[in-house]
């Protein structure tokens, strides 16, 4: 049932998680703007009447940050600040009946896959014209794109297949369309993202699909860059390491999340790999694509994991000293495989375990970096901090890994553009340059 027309009220769309979530958001407030809504996100001013918080619900940490910002802006509401106070994302859609009764203050509680129902109650229709179009968050020149949604592998510890449904490509000239519309608007990077993107085109095509999807992106004209994020391990399209290598405007970048090395862990984990095929993959991924930057991410503390598992896990990282990687502990989740298990590691250990993995990528990092020292790089800048202009290789994605940093005193470069930087000293997590003239 519609409420009154909102034409004269302000709404703020506040996303918490991870890239997909801001997508997600990106649609929505292309949606409200298309229905003549005032729309803004993560506005710095409060002068916004309607709130509307795209949650997160796959960790403990990401639960906590979700449910503090409801009940932040619920007390808002109730101060008179704010007139309503909507939730829609992955927590919404998972624990939907318990979170009405526990914060009732909330005026309407949405999943997923609810868009259309958010916006009739917002007195807005879904306009199907608008499919592919959204409204960038991110600086105009990078975007994310999700090339799929959903994801139908069986991991012990993961909820998303429950709160995104199976997997489900989209179409590739739809995604085409979506890139050739994000470029025509000053986009010269677009990252692409899914829950599982090595599983792409099984669903429309027979068969995995992501080197053709790969070919007809970097076919567009004006898109500089190319980034592929979330790559699962087993049965990785071996395919698309050719288009990677072959095509310059594909980044020499991959995020494949490995989570363990240890033949037990993945085993019990339900990774559908071994040991010797993640090396045998990693070390063809490397063959395929001299040069490439590979990203990864650890889970420690899962039900099982034991002080060898663990020091199966370190000699693999310091064997194959990989570019860019991230560590999470483990979190009891409903309704998952490993949530039948006993969390048997205690929070201390995998605290311990996390803060070790961190502390070895450091000290690799650190001596990829200094490796660096004296050679040039293409960098695309995307924000001015402190002293400094910031910016990023084609090895590294936004917000999560390496950047280099230019003296703004002494040098400008515009953000959004490209300049050649040589690097002149190194950190752990950061590079610094000159710009070459």
């Amino acid at each position: 049932m519609k409420v009154r027309n909102l034409k004269n009220d302000k709404i703020n769309i506040i996303t918490l998680g991870c890239s997909k979530n801001l997508v997600d958001s990106e649609v929505m407030m292309s949606q409200l703007k298309a229905n003549e809504l005032e729309v803004t996100h993560e506005a710095e001013k409060d002068d916004a009447n309607v709130i509307i918080i795209n949650t997160c619900g796959f960790i403990d940490n990401a639960k906590t940050e979700s449910i503090n910002t409801i009940l932040e802006q619920v007390d808002r509401k109730e101060k008179g600040e704010v007139d309503r106070v909507y939730v829609t994302g992955c927590l919404s859609h998972r624990y939907k009946e318990d979170l009405e009764t526990e914060i009732p203050e909330v005026d309407a509680w949405f999943g997923t896959l609810e868009l259309p129902r958010l916006l009739n109650t917002l007195g807005a229709d879904y306009k199907h014209e608008l499919i592919g179009e959204r409204l960038i968050t991110t600086p105009t020149h990078y975007a994310y794109m999700k090339i799929s949604e959903g994801c139908d592998r069986p991991c012990s510890f993961c909820a998303i297949p429950l709160m995104r449904g199976g997997h489900v490509s989209k179409p590739i000239e739809q995604l085409v369309k979506e890139a050739e519309h994000l470029v025509k608007n000053g986009t010269k990077e677009i990252l692409l993202i899914a829950q599982d993107s090595t599983y792409y085109g099984i669903d429309l095509y027979g068969e995995r699909k992501l080197a053709a999807l790969l070919e007809a992106l970097s076919d567009i004209k004006g898109l500089d860059w190319i980034r592929l994020h979330y790559a699962y391990p087993s049965k990785f399209p071996m395919d698309a390491l050719k288009v990677m290598a072959e095509r310059p405007n594909i980044c020499k970048y991959l995020d494949i999340p490995l989570q363990h090395a240890s033949d037990n862990m993945l085993k019990i984990m339900r990774r559908g790999i071994t040991r010797r095929r993640t090396e045998e993959l990693i070390r063809e991924i490397r063959a395929q694509v001299p040069g490439i930057a590979i990203r990864t991410t650890m889970l420690v503390g899962h039900p099982g994991e034991t002080e060898q598992d663990f020091e199966d896990l370190k000699s693999f990282i310091q064997e194959f000293k990989f570019e860019r990687l991230g560590v999470f502990t483990y979190s009891h989740e409903d309704n998952t495989h490993a949530g039948s298990l006993e969390d048997d590691v205690p929070e201390e250990v995998k605290d311990a375990r996390a803060a070790e993995l961190m502390e070895l990528q450091e000290t690799i990092s650190l001596e990829l970096n200094e490796a660096k020292v004296g050679k040039t790089y293409k960098v695309l800048f995307d924000r001015v901090e402190g002293g400094h202009f910031v910016g990023r290789t084609e090895f590294d994605s936004p917000e999560v890994d390496n950047e280099v940093l230019v003296d703004k005193k002494s040098q400008f470069v515009r953000l959004g553009d490209y300049a050649d930087v040589k690097i002149n000293n190194a950190s752990a997590f950061d590079l610094y340059g000159d710009i070459v003239i």
